[in-house]
């Protein structure tokens, strides 16, 4: 992603959103959904990958749409999570290392991330 994705985030927003990954399991959930892509995956499956079922995992994933980072839709009978937050996710990388390095007199060689 270049700069035309950059999404400016105040530590507000940051925090709001580090904190509903704040949890191994919705780290877990989110990545998993990562890696499904736009798609998504049905919630079943999604618990079976994950090792979170039921009503636990209805918890994580409901604080990880309050936050914006995924989205559920029904299809037929069958509930669908994706993450939908790309550039959100980028950007709360990109806020941890916006200023790497910004204090050093001699900024490491192999930063390449700024």
């Amino acid at each position: 992603m270049g700069q035309e994705h950059r999404i400016d985030l105040s530590v507000e927003q940051a925090a709001s959103t580090f904190a509903a990954l704040g949890s191994e399991q919705r780290l877990s959930v989110l990545r998993i959904l990562v890696r499904a892509g736009g798609v998504g995956i049905p919630i079943g499956e999604l618990g079976a990958r994950c090792g979170i079922t039921g009503s636990t995992l209805t918890h994580h994933v409901k604080i990880l749409t309050q936050a914006g980072l995924v989205q559920q839709t029904k299809q037929g009978r069958s509930i669908i999570c994706a993450a939908v937050a790309y550039d959100q996710i980028y950007a709360l990388s990109q806020f941890l290392l916006s200023e790497c390095c910004a204090d050093c007199a001699q900024p490491h060689k192999e930063h390449h991330h700024v």
